[in-house]
């Protein structure tokens, strides 16, 4: 339950920093806000802000701008906040790393407080890790080796939010602040976040405050991406609700997003959520381009041959270069930065696997690097154009993965035949909800499904709807969700082409296919049927 999360005190820095941020209040100090362009930054500024304003606060915000400005603080926005009064800058999801940018707001008489959840900077000497953090007058990063809070995984909207607490705390409003519980959640799950302790019980109680929110935003984008009435579950954060969020931040302005979550007019709300949906749709179809360009480059030059993938799209948006690498990543189970070019150096994302710690790597070669930054699994950075070539040879010369490391592996919890699942089974299994990462839903398996028929559906066409029998004589509903044409490309290999085209014309076929899947109940126009989702097949 909520009164299983931790205690804000036991955050280091977390009650100096509002003691210092009351005081700039009672002073009428101003406070800038200085967030991130991703859907944890726009949350956490918005926690920040709101909570903020609560308690009077001279407050306003900023946000990079992705293109112009990069990732996290800069010289330009402490100047900017200074010569707009700006006594304060408090960052959320970003500053851990700005040495620089720290020291210099400082020199200009300024109060620094960082709020962050990345790895800080190190340098490596004789095995031993040589820390270089920023100068701020209070840092607060559970990733800290310093720090003392049990829970090192919250996103920054968490850390955002659990600085709020400990301000309402001491200012004897609600000790949870759980307006904004909603907020942290939304933050949690689209920063992938592991979805174990604190993160578990944020997103499980969040969904449920979701559902009944008051923001007057929020409702206009759950009624807008087709959600309202639904019960929502992680899976609509990270794949409807968070995208749409994030899109803004990505092809126009992060404040886009900020601004629909501050909305108070209904009119105004559904205009943003409108626009941002307009806006993911863009992103989507430029992914799927990019998506195709990189696969190029690994099948026609020697790039395909590397452990890690450094690919170069000059023409790329830079926002989706981490989707584009995710998604290469997921191809070829390999770690993979995607780079292109930005408007005065090459900038780039990376997507890891479970093996290769992608941040700690590129400690390695950190000179070439103007800006880096990130997490085992992924990470940004900025390098001269210059560089691009030099950074692809030494990322592998430093690669210690072997090939085993590249096999994905898929762990199957239960192999289950089809005819024991039951809608009781199914709400037995929600319990161990909310999925995701660091909380997957569970893998069952059976071989040889006897395919009867299957359809190609989705204005992509990029569903897989098939019935399946299986050797105790149970028939089911099995729907894939992937990449249709390998899908089908897969089973001619296996059973030849006039098979394939004889099971889609719904002729009769000897096509089996052993496969992990998760079980579900599709509810349409009333009538509830068993089904199953594949998410492997051989």
């Amino acid at each position: 339950t909520l009164e299983h999360l931790h205690s804000p005190e036991l955050l280091n820095g977390c009650r100096e920093a509002a003691d210092l941020l009351l005081k700039k209040i009672e002073q009428k100090k101003k406070i800038r806000i200085i967030g991130d362009y991703d859907i944890d930054g726009v949350n956490a500024t918005y926690i920040l802000y709101r909570g903020l304003r609560r308690l009077g606060a001279r407050v306003d915000y900023e946000i990079p701008d992705r293109m112009k400005d990069g990732y996290g603080l800069n010289i330009h926005l402490v100047e900017l906040a200074r010569g707009e009064g700006a006594d304060t800058i408090l960052t959320c999801d970003n500053g851990i790393t700005a040495l620089e940018q720290t020291e210099y707001a400082r020199k200009l008489g300024m109060t620094m407080i960082i709020t962050d959840h990345h790895e800080p900077l190190y340098e490596e000497k004789e095995g031993e890790k040589i820390w270089k953090l920023p100068r701020a007058d209070v840092l607060i990063d559970p990733k800290l080796e310093s720090c003392r809070y049990p829970f090192k995984k919250l996103c920054g909207a968490a850390v955002a939010w659990k600085l709020i607490q400990m301000l309402y705390q001491i200012s004897g409003l609600d000790p949870m602040a759980l307006e904004f519980l909603p907020f942290a959640a939304i933050a949690t799950v689209g920063d992938v976040m592991d979805l174990e302790g604190e993160n578990r019980i944020m997103v499980k109680w969040g969904l449920k405050a979701l559902e009944e929110t008051k923001n007057p935003g929020l409702r206009a984008l759950i009624r807008e991406t087709g959600l309202e009435g639904s019960s929502l579950s992680a899976y609509h954060i990270g794949f409807v609700i968070g995208p749409c969020i994030n899109a803004s931040g990505r092809l126009d302005t992060a404040k886009r997003s900020l601004r629909l979550l501050l909305a108070e007019d209904e009119a105004e709300a559904r205009e943003l959520a409108v626009e941002l949906k307009q806006l993911n749709d863009e992103r989507k179809d430029l992914t799927a381009r990019g998506v195709e360009q990189a696969v190029m480059k690994i099948l026609h030059t020697p790039l395909g041959k590397d452990r890690v993938l450094v690919v170069y799209l000059p023409g790329c948006h830079e926002s989706i270069a981490g989707i584009i690498a995710g998604r290469i990543r997921e191809k070829y189970h390999k770690p993979v930065f995607v780079l292109t070019d930005g408007a005065d150096c090459v900038k780039g994302s990376g997507r890891s696997i479970e093996a290769y710690s992608m941040f700690d790597e590129m400690v390695k070669c950190q000179d070439l690097f103007l800006k880096f930054g990130g997490h085992p699994m992924a990470a940004g950075l900025s390098l001269p154009g210059d560089k691009v070539e030099e950074f692809r040879r030494r990322i592998n010369e430093a690669c210690t993965l072997t090939e085993e490391d590249f096999v994905e592996k898929v762990m199957i919890d239960v192999p289950m035949p089809i005819d024991y699942i039951t809608e009781e089974l199914i709400g037995q299994l929600s319990l161990l909800e909310p999925f995701g990462k660091g909380n997957t839903k569970p893998l069952f398996a059976e071989r040889d499904l006897k395919i009867q028929t299957c359809s190609i559906l989705g204005k992509n066409k990029n569903v897989v709807k098939m019935t399946v029998w299986n050797q105790g004589g149970t028939a089911m509903e099995a729907l894939y969700f992937g990449d249709v044409e390998t899908f089908l490309e897969d089973l001619q290999k296996k059973w030849g082409r006039e098979a394939v085209e004889k099971l889609l014309m719904g002729q009769s076929t000897d096509i089996t296919l052993s496969v992990t899947y998760y079980p579900s109940v599709n509810e349409f126009r009333g009538r509830r049927t068993l089904q199953i989702v594949i998410q492997n097949y051989r």
